[in-house]
């Protein structure tokens, strides 16, 4: 590494030309890399309600249907606008009553079927299923919906899962580059001020967005990446991969001195770096990976995604930034300011004065913190997620006051049941408590009337490749115990005419969700935990670091659910997950710098006492500018951003870095102070001795987590 490290230091311009170049074509692949913004599509294959939703898109063409409700507005226009809405590519057909009756017929004499099914209980305003050719969240779909929102008016809207997700990417689309430059402006900001020189931050921000250049880039071999990947990714690996630019840079500026040569003093400290950087990314990668292990395979989308860019930002800072640093550094040091970090020795002085007691808080905090955050109250439902004016949700909205309808379930069944039995089965389904309306096929035709004469409009919905569909109105809300147990209801009535048949919809699909994601959040919470404990363990050769450590940063996530909880907010289901693995992934390293310093300072014999003062003296500065600059970049988005389920998480993420850092300079010291005897038993070496030649001290096997 070292001859590598000063081949590339002698050849600045080469380097960072290939980087540049490396650029074209990451570029290219990121806008060619498709966005999937339906977070259902993500659940396992294996799920009934999955299963239900793949037959009801590949035969029914109905796994996207929109419902479109007009408000106030005369039968000639309605059918206008479903004419209109017929012609437009990717729509495979339009039903509403004027397929079953004349739309001259005044609305009071329709026969209760359609207007139940059809019209608001006033009569005021009607509704038109919309079925698409592609797919639901396909890009065919989604462009159709698009068009559909231009043929409507002021008193029409647009509600069903595809709408949804459209709205969902048009609102993505039009945020996401002003908050993502936003939180690159604060991290700006915030470098310019805690760092001497107002050109390095520009210096590093550059490598680092080469590195997010890269990750996104070669996202395009996943075949496509979720919305919620898309918009956190960046600002994620911004904020996890700045550390490993300022280690470098210390380790550069520590070495220059030694060596008369500058390109000489840059390969040694890449050298030194390297082993520091590998070692302190892996706790962070692993917290990322155990996202991969979910059901829910958006867990792998953000954990693949993310551990890459952790990977990305390594390369990056070993192979392009020393070089950026060569190229510019005259003009780093040409425009540089004082030192603005503040002196924390008072602080430090009174923490270690009050250890005891802070540390009896530490151990009381626990056990509430725990119970709390396990209360936390999550939402399943998309419209939850999504601001209150958009189409789709006042859409939803109308359906939920004027049809009666919370969500809709869909049922498929064996078509050559007999007629009598399909009557009785309808019959049960109507019964079931919270079922609002249906749309059958013999309330429409009767059990008497041939298939032939019937519109096409109407089979098209109904009947295909030997199977009927029906659809089942519920007065219940997606997500809420009252709908999942009426779906259970209906699954047990209808498997009890037909074994085979299907229980879907948006409704069945959270009910699952639902059960997914409880084990997802154990699964992923225990893998996260047990790999970054086995990596402290090894690292130190220590039983007590890894239980010590690890539980300081367990403590400052659940403190940060907490906080949720106890505020009355209420979390999307990925924000417990994400958080428990991201906050520990990201954040450990905090109690692994001040551990490892800690550690340095016994072996120089100076003392319990000057060593935790030392180690936090030395820690302090790093963590305060890794945490405050992950706390701006992700806090930058919260800000703008309109999408719960996006704003929910960088909310928590910027919360818990600023927990983190107090729970690690607050709580860790104090511990690690107290419980040293014990540490020292149960840490082979603890207390090596360290070399005390100036500069080398710094580069012990003990340090390889040191951050800057």
């Amino acid at each position: 590494m070292r001859k590598i490290a000063l081949w590339e230091a002698r050849h600045p311009k080469i380097v960072v030309t290939v980087a540049v170049l490396l650029l074209i074509p990451s570029i290219i692949c990121f806008f060619a890399t498709r966005v999937n913004y339906d977070i259902m599509s993500y659940l396992p294959d294996t799920l009934d309600s999955v299963k239900g939703e793949q037959v009801l898109d590949e035969t029914f063409n109905n796994a996207g249907i929109s419902i479109i409700v007009v408000e106030d507005m005369p039968s000639k226009y309605v059918a206008a606008l479903k004419s209109e809405i017929e012609k437009v590519d990717g729509v495979a057909s339009v039903m509403w009553a004027n397929d079953l009756a004349d739309i001259s017929i005044p609305v009071s004499i329709l026969p209760d079927v359609l207007k139940d099914v059809f019209y608001s209980s006033d009569g005021s305003k009607t509704m038109m299923l919309v079925q698409y050719s592609n797919p639901g969240s396909s890009d065919e779909t989604l462009d159709a919906i698009a068009q559909i929102k231009g043929l409507m008016n002021e008193k029409t809207v647009i509600s069903g899962l595809s709408a949804i997700v459209e709205d969902t990417k048009e609102l993505c689309d039009k945020q996401a580059p002003i908050y993502v430059c936003f939180a690159v402006f604060l991290a700006l900001v915030v470098m310019s001020l805690m760092m001497e020189s107002w050109v390095l931050p520009f210096i590093i921000l550059a490598a680092l967005a080469m590195a997010i250049v890269y990750n996104m880039g070669t996202n395009i071999f996943l075949g496509e990446i979720s919305f919620v990947t898309q918009a956190i990714a960046a600002i994620l690996q911004l904020g996890v991969t700045m550390d490993y630019s300022i280690f470098l840079l210390d380790r550069y500026e520590e070495e220059k001195p030694k060596y008369a040569d500058r390109t000489e003093a840059m390969s040694v400290a890449v050298a030194k770096s390297l082993t520091a950087l590998m070692g302190s990314s892996l706790t962070t990668i692993f917290g990322f990976l155990a996202l991969c292990f979910m059901q829910l395979r958006l867990g792998f989308d953000i954990g693949f995604v993310m551990a890459k860019g952790v990977v990305f930002g390594i390369l990056t800072v070993i192979f392009v930034l020393p070089e950026l640093i060569l190229l510019f550094e005259d003009v780093i040091n040409r425009y540089q300011h004082k030192n603005l970090m503040p002196n924390f020795s008072k602080l430090n002085g009174l923490v270690y004065k009050r250890r005891k007691v802070l540390a009896i808080i530490f151990v009381v905090l626990l056990i509430p913190a725990y119970f709390v955050q396990s209360k936390a109250e999550l939402y399943y439902s998309m419209d939850k997620a999504l601001p209150a004016d958009l189409i789709s949700v006042q859409g939803l909205n109308k359906l939920k006051t004027d049809f009666n309808m919370a969500s809709t379930h869909f049922i498929i069944f064996d078509d050559n049941m007999p007629t009598g039995k399909i009557i009785e089965m309808e019959n049960e389904l109507r019964s079931v408590e919270g079922v609002s309306s249906m749309l059958a096929y013999n309330d429409f035709v009767g059990p008497a009337i041939p298939d032939s004469i019937i519109p096409d409009s109407l089979l098209k919905i109904c009947k295909a490749d030997g199977l009927q569909l029906m659809m089942v109105n519920s007065e219940y809300a997606t997500a809420t115990d009252e709908l999942n147990a009426q779906v259970a209801q209906l699954e047990k009535i209808v498997r009890s005419y037909d074994e085979n048949a299907f229980v879907t919809g948006e409704g069945a699909i959270a009910r699952d969700l639902i059960t997914t994601t409880n084990r997802d959040f154990t699964v992923t919470g225990i893998l996260s935990v047990a790999a970054i404990f086995i990596l402290i363990a090894i690292c130190f050769k220590s039983i007590s670091l890894p239980i010590i450590l690890t539980l300081s940063i367990e403590l400052a996530i659940w403190i940060n659910l907490s906080i949720s909880v106890l505020s009355g907010v209420q979390m999307s289901f990925v924000d417990p997950t994400v958080i428990n693995c991201v906050q520990l992934g990201a954040t450990v390293d905090y109690a692994i710098l001040l551990t490892t310093r800690f550690k340095e300072e016994l072996g120089r014999n100076v003392g319990k006492k000057n060593a935790i003062l030392n180690a936090m003296a030395a820690a302090e500065v790093s963590i305060l500018q890794s945490a405050t600059v992950f706390f701006v970049a992700t806090f930058g988005v919260y800000l703008i951003c309109d999408i719960s389920i996006i704003k929910g998480i960088c909310a928590l993420l910027a919360r818990g870095s600023v927990i983190s850092a107090i729970v690690i300079i607050l709580f860790l010291a104090p511990i690690l102070c107290i419980g040293e005897g014990l540490i020292s038993k149960t840490s082979f070496k603890w207390r090596k001795k360290q070399p005390s030649v100036d500069g080398e001290n710094q580069n012990t096997d003990s340090g390889e987590f040191n951050h800057a």
